[in-house]
């Protein structure tokens, strides 16, 4: 586990952040007119087994988290007799999604940066099987490759249990990265998870303790394929999908989550000249002070400080060696625009 750590460029570019959207719980009743107004206005972007288990009722509710102190989305799924939207008895689904009827700033179209945030937590019992169950997925809409998921994080039964980071460049999966899944349980975690929408594209996610700040889980790759050819865009679904080919180890899950946030950003490529230099924003997370080191220090000047809502921050710099008092800030992520004579980059830092 890591406290601090020396954080790489996420996203080569300049960046201008287009729109932020948020969908959070706020009590009780009404949940999915909730989810449909934010994220499909008019239409349906949930998927639940309610279909298949009526008696029940609606298998996503809004309950108080005493730990937050504030309302949260409690996502059931039952081992019987939940299945898949009543298509599919092999396995079960009940997600959330951005599709065709959604906003277009919610939507990652070719050449688009997004920054999907999110809290989960697992129950400190939460169980899984040698199956897939998914917790979180980026899928493509059109193209002959649509029912593969380009980034899927899975929960999976081992010696220990372990997150995994699966990525398909087109219908076969990989594990990009596996965590062991106790950092994660009985625990609130936010997820910050960059996303460069591209052939030749970019991926990072941050899993942080959302009380401590504490980082507990970091994977960055900069030379993903992230498209699919024929593509129309990439959406988030989030949820538990999972398979009942073992059933038996399986049993009735409540998983929370709450605060989802997409923000789209802009961006054009830099010149070469920046690319392959070092840039070091450390330590990242941060509670007072944050270092810049660079091999071209002498050329590089802070522009502007702003959260992923885009409001900016007054900065207090010492220029001889770059460092910035954040110890005002609220907790969270922000964006460090840095420049020199010849180009502009944002880095990312939380500060805790």
């Amino acid at each position: 586990m890591k406290f601090f750590s020396t954080f790489v460029i996420v996203f080569l570019f300049s960046i201008n952040l287009l729109g932020q959207v948020v969908l959070t719980a706020d009590g009780p009743g009404n949940t999915y007119e909730l989810i449909t107004s934010v994220f499909a206005p008019d239409e349906t972007p949930l998927e639940p087994p309610d279909c298949s288990h009526p008696e029940f009722g609606r298998h996503i509710d809004e309950v108080w988290d005493s730990v937050l102190n504030e309302y949260v989305f409690r996502f059931y799924i039952h081992v019987t007799p939940d299945d898949d939207r009543c298509l599919y008895t092999d396995r079960q689904r009940n997600e959330i999604k951005i599709y065709n009827p959604s906003p277009s700033i919610l939507k990652g179209f070719l050449g688009d940066s997004l920054v999907y945030q999110w809290r989960f937590k697992l129950d400190s019992g939460f169980q899984t099987s040698s199956s897939f169950t998914h917790i979180h997925q980026l899928k493509g809409v059109g193209g002959d490759q649509i029912n593969m998921p380009l980034i899927t994080f899975t929960p999976r039964k081992g010696n220990p249990d372990r997150l995994q980071l699966r990525y398909a460049e087109t219908t076969s999966q990989t594990t990009l990265a596996a965590f062991d899944l106790n950092l994660f349980k009985g625990k609130w975690v936010s997820v910050t998870e960059c996303v460069r929408y591209n052939e030749e594209g970019s991926y990072s996610v941050t899993f942080t303790d959302y009380l401590t700040g504490e980082e507990l889980a970091h994977y960055e790759n900069n030379g993903l394929r992230m498209w699919r050819t024929g593509a129309s865009y990439f959406r988030p679904k989030w949820g538990i999908y999972r398979s009942l080919a073992h059933a038996e180890d399986l049993r009735d899950e409540e998983v929370l989550f709450n605060e989802f946030k997409i923000n789209k950003v802009s961006a054009t490529s830099v010149s070469n000249e920046l690319i392959g230099k070092t840039v070091e924003v450390f330590p990242v997370p941060a509670d007072q002070l944050i270092h810049i080191r660079s091999e071209n220090i002498e050329n590089l000047t802070v522009v502007k400080l702003v959260d992923l809502s885009g409001k900016e921050y007054p900065i207090r710099l010492n220029s001889k060696n770059l460092t910035i008092d954040i110890s005002g800030l609220p907790s969270g992520v922000y964006l460090i625009e840095l420049a020199t004579p010849e180009v502009k980059i944002f880095k990312k830092i939380i500060k805790r």
